[in-house]
C-alpha cells in the first residue's frame, strides 16, 4: 500500500513527545491567552472570535504565526475564559488536501463547544479549575475490577429515585439512588459509552433517528453537553465540565471508578464530501489515512480513519487521554477499534506502535486502566491477544465460546441428539484464555464479556434466534447475523412457562460463567435484571425506552439481580477465582491459581473426555497461590447437556469438605451453605452450574 505520509519519518516515542508539540490549544495567561494549533501543510491559519450572545457576529480575526514542526501560535487578549472562537486555514487544494479559508473550524483541543445550528460550532475557552476536596481515585486492582458498561442517559433516564431534573444526566448518574444500585450489585467500575461531544449522522436525522451510542466524535476534549442538566447547559460549557467532574468526584467518594469508552479511530467528518468541521479543514493530509491520490483508507467502516502514523495525530490522542485522566480524574479508557490506533504509515497493525507504547509508558497515565477493542474492519484488523504488556483486551473468543457452549451447542444437540463439541474449549476460557494471552500478560489481559452495548442483551440472547432490526431504517441489513443465540423453542415473547424457565436458567449459566472465570469480567447494564431490546441487536440509533433501562421489575428479574449479587460476592471472597498470573508447572507462581480438572465421576479428565461432545460435564478445581490474600480453593461443576447427571465430588489431598456457595439451577440464590464430603454424589440438573469452596 502507498504510505499516507511519504515526506515524514515514522513517529517514535521521542517525536510524539517532542516539546515543540506541547501546549496545543488555549492556555490562559496574564491579560489573555495563547492559542497553538498544528497544521503541517497550511499556508496560513487564523483565529476568529465571536460575540458571546450572537455566534454569527465576528468580533475579530487574528493571524497565527508559524512555529517549529507545523505548529501555529498567537497570543491575544481576546482569548479570555468564555471566549467563543474558531480557526480557519488556507493551503493547497490538491493532493489530498481540503483547505477552505471560508470554513470556520473547531479547534481540535477545545475544552468546550457551543452550537449555532446544525453543523455550526464554536470553540469555547474554558477554565479547568475544580475543587476535588481531597477525593482520590479508588485505584481498584485489576484482579478485583468488575466492569459495568452503560450509557450516561440510559442508566438514569427512567429511575424513579432520581429527580426528574437529573434524569439522563451526568449528575443523575452520580445521584445516591444510582450509587446505591451500583454498590448493592457489587460492581467496581462504571464503563461509560462515549461522552466526548458527538454528532448524529445526517442519514439518521433524515430517518427521524439519532446517534444514541455516541461513536461519532466531534472533538476529543469536550464533554457531550446534552448529557448535562438543563441548568448547566444554560450556564455554558464551563458548567457542563463542572458537572462531569462533579459526577466523577461523587462516584469516587463512593469507591467507584469511571472508565470512558473513547473513539479515537475516526471522527464525525465521515468520508470525503462529509462535514468539514475540524481536522479535515485544518490538515486533511496530516490527520486522516489516505492513498497518494487523496482517497481515504477507511479501516473503521465510518468513512475515515485517524492517521496515528503522524506525530500530530498520535499526540492529539495522547494529550486527550492525559487531559481526561488528570484534569477530569478518569480512571481508565476502553479504546474503540483500537487496532486502528496501532497501524503504521503502511497501514499495518503493529503491537509496538509508538502511540500504543506511549499510552502504556507515559507517566501521566500511570495507573490508568487501558482496555483495547482489539480489532477494526481493515486488512489484518482482528488482533485479539496481540496487544502488548500493559493492555487488557475485549476477548471476543471468550464471548463466542461461552455463547456457543450454553446456547448454540444446546440448540444443535436438540436437533442432532448430541452437541457439536465437548467441554475443552469452555475450560480454556474459564481458566483465563492462556492460549490467547501470553504468560507475561496473564489472565488479566482478558476482559471477559458475554454481551456488550453492541449486540443482543442477555435476555434477547436466550430469546431470539435472529436479529429484529427493522426499526433502524436499513431493512434489517445492519447488525450482526451470527449471534450464537438460542430462543429455546419460540422466537421472542412467550407465555410458555417451560420455555421461560429454561431461558432464565440459561441467563444464570451465562452470568455464572462470566463472573466465575479468570480475567476481568464486564457486565452490560441491565443484564443483571434481564433487560430486553425486543430482538434489536444494533440499537445505536434509538434514544427511547427501547434503550433506556427500566427500573420496574418482575419477581424473576429481582431473583436474577440477587444471583448477580451473590456471584459478585463469592468472586470477591474467593481469590482462587481472581488469579493475576497463569500458574506454571515447573515453579510456584504468586497470585496464580493452580487448576485441576475432573469428570462427573470425580476422576481426572481424560483426553477423550475433553473432546467428546457426549460428555460435557466438568469439575474445575482452582487453588490460589497466596501473595496478598489467604489460601483459597474452589470447586466449580459445569454441566452442559440437557439431561441430568449425578456428580461425584473429587477426593483431593487437604480437602475435607465442600461448602455449597451458588447454583444456577435455583430460581433464586439460596442463603443456605450445605457442606458435602469428598465422594458425595451431587444430583446435577440439566445445563447447570454449581460452585463450592473447598475446606
Amino acid at each position: 500500500m502507498v504510505s499516507t505520509n511519504p515526506t515524514s519519518a515514522a513517529p517514535t516515542a521521542d517525536t510524539i513527545l517532542d516539546p515543540a508539540l506541547d501546549d496545543l490549544g488555549v492556555r490562559f495567561g496574564d491579560g489573555g491567552g495563547t492559542l497553538r494549533v498544528w497544521s503541517r501543510d497550511a499556508d496560513s491559519v487564523e483565529l476568529v472570535t465571536f460575540d458571546e450572545g450572537d455566534l454569527d457576529w465576528r468580533t475579530a480575526s487574528v493571524p497565527l504565526e508559524r512555529q517549529a514542526r507545523g505548529v501555529w501560535q498567537v497570543d491575544s487578549e481576546l482569548l479570555h475564559p468564555g471566549a467563543r472562537y474558531a480557526v480557519r486555514a488556507t493551503g493547497p487544494q490538491t493532493g489530498g488536501h481540503a483547505f477552505n479559508p471560508g470554513t470556520l473550524l473547531i479547534e481540535p483541543y477545545s475544552r468546550g463547544l457551543v452550537s449555532g445550528g446544525f453543523g455550526d460550532w464554536r470553540s469555547v475557552a474554558v477554565r479547568s479549575d475544580f475543587d476535588w476536596g481531597g477525593v482520590q481515585k479508588p485505584a481498584i486492582p485489576l484482579d478485583r475490577t468488575v466492569l459495568y458498561e452503560g450509557h450516561v442517559k440510559g442508566l438514569s433516564k427512567r429511575h424513579p429515585g432520581v429527580p426528574t431534573a437529573l434524569h439522563g444526566t451526568y449528575a443523575g448518574l452520580a445521584h445516591p439512588a444510582m450509587i446505591e444500585h451500583f454498590l448493592s450489585l457489587g460492581i467496581t467500575t462504571i464503563e461509560l459509552l462515549p461522552i466526548h461531544v458527538f454528532a448524529s449522522e445526517p442519514r439518521l436525522l433524515q430517518l427521524g433517528l439519532s446517534n444514541y451510542w455516541g461513536y461519532n466524535t466531534l472533538n476529543f476534549f469536550t464533554p457531550h453537553p446534552d448529557y448535562a442538566t438543563e441548568a448547566a447547559r444554560r450556564e455554558g460549557p464551563e458548567a457542563v465540565l463542572r458537572e462531569v467532574k462533579g459526577m466523577v468526584k461523587l462516584l469516587h467518594e463512593a469507591g467507584l471508578e469511571v472508565v470512558l469508552d473513547v473513539v479515537y479511530n475516526h471522527t464525525a467528518e465521515e468520508g470525503l464530501g462529509g462535514p468539514r468541521t475540524s481536522l479535515r479543514g485544518l490538515d486533511n493530509r496530516g490527520y486522516y489515512r489516505q492513498t497518494a491520490d487523496g482517497s481515504y483508507i477507511d479501516v473503521t467502516g465510518c468513512g475515515n480513519a485517524l492517521d496515528t502514523s503522524t506525530d500530530a495525530a498520535a499526540r492529539l490522542v495522547l494529550d486527550s487521554l492525559r487531559y481526561w485522566a488528570n484534569d477530569v480524574q478518569i480512571d481508565g479508557f476502553r479504546f474503540d477499534l483500537a487496532a486502528t490506533l496501532g497501524r503504521d504509515a503502511e497501514h499495518t497493525f503493529t503491537p509496538d506502535h509508538p502511540l500504543l507504547r506511549a499510552i502504556v509508558d507515559d507517566p501521566a497515565l500511570a495507573g490508568v486502566k487501558k482496555i483495547a477493542e482489539p480489532w477494526d474492519v481493515g486488512m489484518g484488523g482482528w488482533q485479539t491477544g496481540n496487544f502488548g504488556e500493559g493492555w487488557s483486551e475485549w476477548n471476543d473468543r471468550y464471548r463466542d465460546r461461552v455463547r456457543n457452549f450454553w446456547l448454540s451447542d444446546v440448540d444443535y444437540a436438540r436437533r442432532a441428539s448430541t452437541a457439536p463439541v465437548g467441554i475443552g474449549g469452555l475450560a480454556h476460557r474459564l481458566a483465563g484464555s492462556a492460549q490467547t494471552f501470553s504468560e507475561t500478560r496473564g489472565p488479566l489481559a482478558s476482559v471477559n464479556f458475554v454481551t456488550a452495548h453492541d449486540g443482543f442483551t442477555l435476555r434477547d440472547l436466550v430469546s431470539y434466534d435472529v436479529k429484529h432490526n427493522l426499526g433502524n431504517g436499513e431493512q434489517g441489513r445492519d447488525g450482526a447475523d451470527t449471534n450464537r443465540s438460542f430462543n429455546h423453542g419460540t422466537e421472542g415473547a412467550t407465555s410458555d412457562a417451560r420455555i421461560l424457565a429454561t431461558r432464565r436458567k440459561a441467563m444464570r449459566n451465562l452470568l455464572g460463567t462470566l463472573l466465575l472465570s479468570a480475567g476481568v469480567p464486564m457486565i452490560t447494564a441491565g443484564d443483571e435484571f434481564g433487560r430486553t431490546q425486543r430482538g434489536n441487536n444494533n440499537a445505536y440509533c434509538h434514544d427511547s425506552p427501547l434503550t433506556w433501562l427500566s427500573w420496574q421489575h418482575e419477581p424473576w428479574q429481582r431473583d436474577l439481580f440477587a444471583h448477580v449479587q451473590r456471584l459478585l460476592q463469592v468472586r470477591r471472597e474467593n481469590p482462587a477465582l481472581r488469579p493475576s498470573r497463569f500458574a506454571r508447572e515447573d515453579a510456584p507462581t504468586p497470585s496464580a491459581s493452580v487448576m485441576h480438572w475432573f469428570d462427573e465421576n470425580g476422576h481426572t479428565m481424560s483426553d477423550e473426555r475433553w473432546t467428546n461432545p457426549a460428555h460435557r460435564t466438568l469439575q474445575y478445581v482452582a487453588a490460589s497461590t497466596p501473595e496478598v490474600e489467604d489460601f483459597n480453593r474452589i470447586l466449580l461443576i459445569v454441566h452442559g447437556n440437557e439431561t441430568p447427571v449425578d456428580v461425584t465430588l473429587p477426593t483431593i489431598d487437604g480437602v475435607s469438605g465442600y461448602v455449597s456457595l451458588w447454583s444456577s439451577a435455583e430460581d433464586a440464590p439460596s442463603p443456605d451453605e450445605p457442606v458435602f464430603a469428598p465422594g458425595d454424589i451431587v444430583p446435577t440438573g440439566p445445563t447447570s452450574m454449581r460452585l463450592f469452596r473447598a475446606i
